[in-house]
């Protein structure tokens, strides 16, 4: 089989449980929002024109 010229992969950004919260002194704020039907501890995953829940699939999309 020949080598066809390809394009390189775009790497996935991933980002931490830790960039999902935020420590004032002892207070632990939330930054993201949480999926109304799993409760809290799921978080919404933030899209250009929706969030939507990665465990139950939820989506509230995003006004103009």
């Amino acid at each position: 089989m020949a080598n066809k010229d390809k394009q390189p992969k775009a790497k996935k950004v991933r980002k931490a449980k830790k960039d999902a919260y935020k420590l004032d002194g002892d207070k632990l704020e939330r930054l993201k929002k949480h999926c109304p039907k799993c409760g809290p501890g799921v978080f919404m995953g933030e899209h250009k024109d929706r969030t939507s829940c990665g465990r139950c699939g939820y989506t509230e999309f995003k006004k103009k």
